[in-house]
């Protein structure tokens, strides 16, 4: 007896419960019932994610855009982060709150190549006799004048009908006094140099322009006009500098404008540092506007001149920026644009880097400047061609290659950005877009795989991973735990004290170019540096110029002498690096 009851009574009991679990089922299948879809990237990153949806019970989601990541294949929408239920637009419902998590694989494109073709570099013994073997292709550099080198200085640059006119002032060679230049280019990948000048200096100790300083180019009716800065340090010069102009039917030669020029106005207080002419043509008015530097007592300030499209009335109206920032004298190549409904100005501080303001109109008032990139890329100016905007500036050099040297001397080689705007109107310089293109041939990764976790202790462990080539890309992504730098070796050769560094430094929240084992800093930027988090980076390097990208975060140009043929080393000091998706490729 007792044992039915006992069956009874389990028998009313799962009767029960299964009431239970039929009602529960009965209310989650309310037609009425609403729920709430997320997305997920599935990887930290500053994009903002699909909106989310609110779906009835049995409804459908509705399929967001395919989300980008740099390096990743898009495998789809899934239920679970790591990606083993993939979510079917068409066929699955919704029965209850979902949250879709992006699967990704790493883009791997090609097949891997082994070396051996590449240019031998074992009997270039000498970071000189290397960088005198390397052929820029995107990255120019003008050709050798004899045995002598000349280098890039401040580009002028201006785009019409598909070609990218970039303006320099050329620095030794055949060039007297900084005597402009040109060279050309369509894609960004080749260039077409032209040999003469397109607007010489005087020659002479008592002209004017017996030095050439920065200016620009811009085109009135038909006629262009190339205003420039007339240089003559003498002390018997009233001025040391002048506003002057030259004229062409053409792009590649002009005439200077004979008596035509313009002086700081008496309220400026100045006879010196006052340059870098900025032209803008209004058609709405027909006054052409000029923007440049003018510097007096430690104030650095950019002013604002404006003159009828004949050359006539010139007019000061007055300082629309002042340096805000302390500790530079003077503003080099300014220049102003839009992009958006917001204007940036952009100035490299004397030895300094390259600094942006933003305004809501084009002369003012400016927010504080920002920096952007690092002191080796500098005297940038921008070009828009109806697509795209770029900064395109030089790559500062050493005064020779040496490994240990600071490189801090005036010139170098052409570098161009693209130019892209954060969703807080910050300006943000990423890799042409042409860039990737160049390099089509994967290499092999010293490491197997393409993921690398490097730990250390109290000291720097080094593991190898790439080979420097004369030309090459790699791209991947890292996470961090730690608080210690982190980065990437160079030129490595068994001696700590001659190598290089990228180094990532979280402590500080920048990336820098140290040289001698960190002892000797070069440049740096700011990148905050989060643990935990997924960075994606690009680095590209053509002979000693190289830049570093972080996606939607920094780059940093930097000079690295005497490394291709040198294995690249991934390192760690007091953390633990994460590397993923590493790859290389060459052209």
């Amino acid at each position: 007896m007792i044992k039915k009851r006992m069956v009874l009574a389990l028998a009313l009991c799962l009767a029960l419960i299964a009431s239970l679990i039929s009602g529960c089922v009965g209310t989650e299948q309310n037609p009425n019932a609403e729920y709430t879809v997320s997305f997920s990237y599935n990887y930290f990153t500053f994009d903002e994610v699909p909106a989310r949806q609110t779906v009835k019970y049995g409804g459908k989601v509705t399929k967001p855009a395919d989300p980008v990541r740099e390096g990743y294949e898009f495998l789809g929408w899934f239920t679970d982060e790591d990606s083993t239920k993939e979510w079917d637009f068409g066929k699955d419902t919704v029965t209850g709150r979902l949250v879709l998590y992006a699967g990704w694989a790493a883009d791997i494109r090609g097949e891997i190549v082994y070396p051996d073709d590449d240019k031998d570099f074992s009997s270039l013994t000498t970071p000189g006799s290397q960088e005198a073997a390397y052929e820029y292709k995107t990255f120019f550099l003008p050709e050798k004048d004899g045995t002598r080198q000349p280098y890039v200085g401040d580009l002028m640059p201006y785009y019409e009908d598909g070609v990218y006119y970039f303006y320099y002032l050329k620095d030794g060679g055949d060039s007297y006094n900084h005597s402009v230049y040109l060279v050309t280019t369509r894609d960004f990948l080749t260039y077409e140099e032209q040999q003469e000048p397109v607007l010489e200096s005087s020659r002479s100790g008592s002209a004017q322009d017996n030095w050439i300083g920065t200016g620009s180019v811009v085109k009135v009716n038909g006629t262009y006009y190339f205003f420039y800065t007339g240089h003559n340090g003498s002390s018997t010069m009233e001025y040391q500098e002048k506003i002057m102009v030259a004229r062409s039917d053409n792009l590649t030669s002009f005439e200077k404008v004979a008596g035509w020029e313009i002086v700081p106005d008496p309220d400026l207080g100045q006879k010196r540092d006052f340059r870098d002419p900025q032209a803008y043509y209004d058609e709405s008015t027909g006054k052409i506007v000029l923007t440049f530097t003018a510097s007096k007592s430690g104030v650095a300030r950019v002013i604002k001149y404006t003159l009828n499209a004949d050359l006539t009335g010139a007019t000061y109206d007055g300082v629309i920026y002042t340096n805000q920032s302390g500790g530079f004298f003077n503003l080099e190549c300014t220049d102003t644009f839009r992009i958006g409904d917001k204007w940036y100005l952009t100035y490299s501080a004397q030895d300094d880097t390259l600094w942006y303001a933003v305004a809501d109109n084009r002369y003012g008032p400016y927010q504080p400047a920002k920096r952007i990139d690092g002191k080796l890329f500098y005297a940038a100016k921008h070009v828009e061609d109806g697509k795209n905007s770029y900064m395109v500036g030089w790559g500062r050099r050493s005064g020779s290659p040496s490994s240990t040297q600071e490189v801090s001397a005036w010139a170098g080689n052409v570098v161009v950005q693209k130019i892209s705007v954060t969703e807080s109107g910050d300006l943000l310089l990423e890799p042409l877009d042409c860039m990737e293109e160049l390099f089509v041939n994967r290499r092999a990764l010293l490491v197997e795989g393409t993921t690398a976790k490097v730990e250390a202790g109290e000291e720097i462990v080094y593991q190898d991973v790439f080979n420097c080539y004369e030309r090459f890309m790699m791209q991947g992504d890292f996470t961090f735990s730690g608080e210690g730098s982190f980065g990437f070796a160079f030129d490595y050769n068994g001696s700590a004290e001659k190598y290089k560094m990228i180094r990532f430094r979280p402590d500080r929240n920048v990336v820098e170019l140290v040289f001698n084992e960190g002892s000797t800093a070069i440049t740096e930027t700011a990148l905050s540096l989060g643990a935990g988090r997924d960075y994606s980076f690009t680095y590209i390097q053509e002979g000693s110029v190289g830049v570093l990208y972080i996606r939607g975060a920094c780059s940093l140009t930097v000079r690295l002498y005497g490394c291709s043929g040198k294995p690249i080393k991934l390192f760690a000091e007091n953390n633990s690096v994460k590397f993923t998706a590493l790859r290389q490729y060459t052209d």
